[in-house]
């Protein structure tokens, strides 16, 4: 049973009794005015909202105090009712101009709007901060709204200038919402209140089809009759509208300037340039997401969320004291703020208009159907209640896994014949909850049976989750969450995001290093057209070293790769002809040779070697799982069970953990840990810094809480005498898991019993701490956990001989952080510092000149003299920058002003502000591991990338700024910044000497000559094809006219060339029609090339030759066929086949005198006749 179900058959049934509840419900969704509710706990808030709202027949507006509020209500609110709940997020209201700035927010609010303005029924949840934030007009709203329909009569030029109008930004291909383009007479695009893009297909100016496709593949999947596309900016303008708000900002800047000119205290020459600045924008039509704060110029009246949601709507008000309490002193701040901006010359007078009154709200609040909620009895609420109903309610205790205490309180309970309803958080918990207590003598229902029936007295367990249970006296119905069963609530991780396939070609621009098979590391110059006997075809023209230059053929695509491995400015160029390149790939054949064998030959040691057999998984063990804060992502759990069978084995285990900080690897080492203890065994955890190691103290400690173990951590910090009795514990065995830096690896270290070491951030250890990590490695299990992806290709390559599992579901994406890539501005930063130290939080300064950090210190202690500021990088010695780090993490200091150390896995949830300085001198991959290092608690966190407008920067520098600026905006170039993570993970993994072959030839060279080595160590055999030359004298290219950008060719061409059987074909050729249209003619004779030189090439053909009326094709050797097939392929085929006698056998095939495309049928159709011969020949 669906738990929107359960609202009518569980959730409601216990209110049917109480009489004044159910006369208040049908008050409040049928007559307008506020019925009070008092005495109302917070998660029992939700459920009365359920009770009340269901069935939804209008929507519903949630308003309470802040953000974080409005998320906790959101999340019980989805318990009750799924479907209906989402939330509409506060705007940031940084009215600094920023280049670019993250669009998550901007997304949310407006799919919202979206929504109700198309009539759905929604639970809309809202803090007052984002009640009170102006929104487009309601009618403006509608009317821009673009509903398209297949059959649909509409030109691709409209189509164009209404997605620009809207808001969408046209790109090459698409990665996120507010994105779309347009590829001949194909539109994508991508609106924000939508999972997936659409496909437009035209025929003429009539929509053929609509489809969704998928962002990754760019294939397209579901057909669709109808579409609505919505505004993608929160100010969208009208030509007219754009004129008359830019003559009311030039007005208003000229009055302003008038009035100020002899006033001192206003920054009169930053106003000029300012409005210089926004005049010229507005002249280019340029309207970004920054437009926004100008939004009292263009539109009178703001709409507002009411507006959306409907007169016959029905609001409700979670603590209305407080909400007023909170826009009153909201109102404060963003006045001051707003005057010091004003007389910095950052704003406008009117600006001060983008804050609604909360009064203005409240003088209406009677005019809507709702209620309010309040925990205690208050007066002053604003407004004057219809009706004040008291709730006679309890909180339930914690039990914490007590369950002694649950089972009394349930028997009274039971007793008492009150409906009982219990929550296990997941559907694994279920079971076991229902074992336990039966234990006590308690029967518990799971679910509430088939009918949905529930009776007094009658204990039901439920999966689900919320932050708190309750108890109705009156009503005699109790609800006990997870949260008071276990001590944690479970909260729900989202389903895996499928990663993207990292596709190089796609980012492969004129000027970039490739690497060709035979030739070495070349720079790529473009795609050339050449003709030669009368047939035109497209070429990569290649530069070698000095002025050697290569045409390669596009149907030899596959033997280049986009050199990737990174930033080597000492990288020569190769010379064409010579031996260079190969003894280049020689020498590294032969490394890769030798770790391959050192691989295997560890991997043979290790499982030859006799380990200790753990037992299998104990009532603890799940009861210990089971208390984990959240559910467990299926790589979680697949790594888990990956590691408890290397445990169980009695092999020695040797395996790496991969995943990114806050991915969930220090969960799945605390349970193996906890396995180990179950067994008696003593457990090492070794951390490269003493924060990390205090951090997995910490988290150990909180873990293993309720459980009779000792955890114990050894660093610096400790005192001699505190070591010294810690150590003599440990020799005992009353040590269960020792935590520490490489302390632990001191010979007078001794474990009594040591069964499992975990590892985290291997290479971060010295040579010969990692040659006492290897003895260890010999005879205890081994967990090592590094935060560096590695590429999957390198994974499988290692597949067999090195135990490796991959966490790589995203953290909960809940808070995403709030990016801006802004101008450096003293006051901003303060701004941005003082907020975030008001709130509690702490600050990061990523500052990356080391010899100038003690002058930005002192900048910064002159900008915030009332804040506390350390200084941390990686030349000022490892005991000082620890003692800094430790201090920050224990919140001695509010600001830490560091170079790039951060990057380094550091997990302190109170950071949730990152300023970077100069942004543009770091690459992609560096900021975004940086923006990782925030957003790691339940607050919204801020990343602000900032540059020095007046700084000359350099041709890669704006490369960089303006790829910051699309990745901030969109996501794009993401996948950049994950190939280069992936380069830096493989050296990790393999080695610094590996790591130099790698740079030496590039990545995807590197792995192939790996996987090859792999495979010929192992005995198997390698896979080989011949090389095959097709010589067809006719056109085959793909024109500029069917896919007009260079970089979607290149990505073609690639496919294309890749393409290695039939049905590789025909997925190419539906890619084609799919994103671009009907194939033409060259292109198709480009793909019957590459499936002919495919295929020829896996029979053993070396050469297919078509001159006039007749096509030769020359066979490796006398061997590449079977006799019995090429006996019956020259019997079925004699009248146009035959075999000429020569050192290496030759077939001549006829063929009818025409068009090279009739040739191209009749060798494709021999061959595949000769290929199902050879199959069956096999078979038999």
């Amino acid at each position: 049973m669906k738990v929107v179900d359960l609202m009518e058959a569980v959730w409601q049934k216990p209110m049917e009794g109480w009489i004044q509840f159910q006369k208040n419900r049908e008050n409040i969704r049928s007559i307008s005015g506020m019925t009070v509710f008092t005495g109302v706990t917070e998660a029992q808030k939700c459920h009365l909202t359920a009770s009340i709202l269901y069935p939804m027949d209008s929507s519903c507006l949630l308003v309470t105090y802040d953000e974080l509020q409005a998320n906790r209500l959101l999340d019980d609110m989805k318990f009750f009712l799924p479907d209906n709940p989402v939330l509409f997020p506060a705007r940031e209201m940084m009215l600094y101009h920023a280049a670019a700035h993250s669009r998550e927010v901007t997304s949310q609010r407006l799919s919202v709007l979206e929504r109700l303005a198309a009539g759905e029924k929604l639970l809309v949840v809202t803090s007052v901060d984002a009640l009170l934030q102006p929104n487009l007009p309601l009618s403006v709203f509608k009317n821009s709204i673009l509903e398209l329909t297949e059959g649909d009569e509409v030109s691709l030029s409209y189509l164009t200038e209404k997605a620009v109008y809207l808001g969408y930004e046209r790109v090459l291909s698409i990665e996120g919402p507010g994105q779309f383009s347009l590829r001949g007479s194909i539109f994508d695009i991508f609106p924000l209140s939508q999972a997936k893009p659409f496909r437009i297909d035209f025929f003429d100016e009539f929509i053929d089809s609509i489809r969704s496709f998928d962002p990754t593949s760019q294939r397209s999947d579901e057909r669709h009759e109808t579409i609505r596309i919505s505004p993608a900016r929160d100010l969208i303008v009208t030509p007219k509208e754009l004129e008359k708000g830019k003559v009311r900002i030039e007005k208003s800047y000229r009055q302003l300037l008038q009035k100020i000119k002899n006033d001192p205290a206003f920054d009169v020459q930053k106003l000029q340039n300012r409005s210089q600045e926004l005049l010229e924008r507005l002249d280019q039509k340029i309207l970004d997401d920054q437009m926004v704060h100008y939004f009292p110029y263009f539109h009178d009246k703001p709409g507002s969320l009411l507006d959306y949601a409907g007169s016959d709507s029905i609001l409700i008000l979670d603590e209305p004291v407080r909400i007023k309490e909170h826009s009153k002193q909201m109102m404060a701040d963003f006045i001051e703020y707003f005057r010091d901006l004003l007389l910095k010359g950052e704003v406008l007078p009117e600006q001060a208009g983008l804050l609604s009154s909360y009064d203005s709200i409240l003088a209406e609040v009677n005019q809507y159907k709702g209620m309010a909620l309040l925990s205690l009895p208050r007066s002053n609420l604003g407004f004057e209640p219809k009706a004040v109903q008291p709730v006679s309610a309890r909180t339930i205790p914690s039990y914490h896994g007590k369950w002694e205490l649950l089972a009394e309180d349930l028997r009274y309970w039971k007793e008492r014949s009150y409906f009982i309803l219990l929550l296990s958080g997941s559907k694994l918990r279920l079971e076991g909850l229902a074992d336990v207590l039966l234990e006590y003598g308690l029967a518990v229902q799971i679910g509430a049976g088939s009918k949905g029936e529930i009776f007094p007295g009658q204990i039901i367990a439920l999966p689900g989750s919320l932050s708190k249970g309750f108890e109705y006296t009156e009503g005699r119905f109790v609800l006990v969450s997870d949260q008071e069963i276990y001590g944690t609530q479970r909260r729900k991780t989202p389903a895996k995001k499928k990663g993207r396939k990292l596709d190089p070609f796609t980012d492969l621009k004129t000027g970039d290093l490739v690497v060709h098979e035979n030739h070495g590391i070349g720079r790529y110059l473009g795609i050339k057209k050449l003709s030669a006997g009368g047939q035109e075809r497209d070429y990569l023209l290649i530069r070698y070293s000095g002025s050697d230059k290569l045409y390669i053929p596009t149907d030899q695509m596959d033997l280049i790769q986009p050199y990737i491995g990174g930033e080597d400015k000492t990288l020569r160029l190769s010379k064409l002809g010579g031996s260079e390149w190969q003894k280049t790939k020689s020498r590294v054949r032969e490394s890769v040779k030798k770790l391959a064998f050192d691989l295997i030959k560890l991997y043979a040691a290790r499982e030859a070697a006799t380990g200790y057999a753990f037992s299998k998984d104990s009532p603890w063990q799940r009861q210990f799982e089971d208390s984990f804060f959240y559910e467990e992502t299926p790589d979680q759990l697949q790594s888990l069970l990956e590691i408890k069978q290397d445990m169980e084995s009695g092999k020695v285990m040797d395996r790496l953990l991969c995943g990114d900080v806050g991915y969930g690897k220090t969960e799945v080492a605390i349970r193996a840990a906890f396995k180990a203890v179950m067994d008696g065994k003593q457990v090492a955890v070794l951390a490269p810094t003493t924060i990390l190691a205090q951090q997995h103290y910490h988290t150990f400690v909180s873990r293993f809480g309720d459980f009779p173990f000792t955890i114990q951590v050894l660093s610096r910090f400790r005192t001699q005498k505190e070591q010294k009795e810690i150590l003599k514990e440990l020799k005992a065995g009353n040590v269960d898991v020792l935590i520490g830096t490489h302390r632990l690896l001191s010979k007078d270290v001794k474990f009594r019993d040591l069964g499992l070491l975990v590892v985290d951030e291997e290479q971060r250890f010295g040579v010969g701490h990692k040659e006492t990590i290897k003895q260890m490695k010999k005879n205890v299990d081994v967990l090592t956990l590094t935060a560096t992806p590695i590429p999957r290709t390198l994974h499988m390559s290692l597949t067999g001989i090195r135990d490796i599992s991959v966490i790589e579901t995203p953290p909960e994406d809940r808070y995403p952080v709030q990016t801006f890539v802004v101008e450096y501005n003293d006051s901003m930063v303060r701004d941005a510092i003082i907020r975030e130290v008001q709130r509690g939080g702490q600050v990061y300064f990523v500052y990356n000149q080391v010899r100038l950090m003690e002058k930005m210190a002192e900048r910064l202690r002159q900008l915030v003299p009332e804040i506390r500021i350390a200084v941390g990088h990686g030349q000022m010695g490892e005991s000082n920058l620890e003692r800094v780090m430790v201090s920050f993490y224990d919140h001695e200091y509010d600001l830490l002003l560091c170079s790039t150390i951060i990057e380094n896995g550091l997990d302190i949830p109170s950071v949730n502000t990152l300023i970077v300085y100069d942004s543009d001198r770091f690459g992609l991959s560096q900021l975004y591991q940086l923006r990782g290092r925030v957003g790691r608690s339940n607050r919204v966190a801020y990343a602000y990338l900032t540059y020095r407008q007046d700084k000359i920067l350099n041709e890669t520098a704006e490369k960089r700024l303006r790829a910051i600026k699309e990745f901030t905006e969109f996501g794009s170039g993401f996948k950049i910044a994950m190939r280069d993570l992936e380069i830096r993970g493989s050296g990790n993994l393999l080695g610094a000497e590996q790591h130099g072959q790698m740079v030496t030839v590039g990545y995807d060279m590197y792995a192939r000559l790996l996987a090859e080595s792999v495979r010929e160590l192992k005995g198997e055999e390698p896979v080989k094809s011949a090389e095959t030359v097709v010589d067809i004298k006719i056109d085959a290219f793909i024109d500029k006219e069917y896919i007009p950008h260079e970089s979607h060719r290149l990505q073609m061409y690639k496919r294309i060339a890749a393409i290695e059987d039939l049905n590789g074909k025909h997925d190419v050729e539906d890619e084609l029609i799919d994103r671009f249209g009907e194939i033409p003619e060259s292109t198709q004779n480009l793909i019957d090339v590459s499936y002919i030189r495919a295929l020829a090439g896996q029979l053993g053909f070396t050469d297919i030759i078509h001159r006039g009326r007749e096509v030769k094709m020359k066979l490796k050797s006398n061997q590449s066929l079977a006799p019995r097939s090429l006996m019956i392929l020259l019997n079925e085929n004699q009248k146009v086949l035959r075999l000429v006698a020569a050192n290496l056998p030759v077939m001549l095939l006829h063929v009818k005198e025409g068009t090279g495309t009739e040739a191209l049928t009749a060798i494709a159709s021999i061959l595949e006749k000769t290929n199902d011969l050879q199959q069956s020949c096999m078979q038999v």
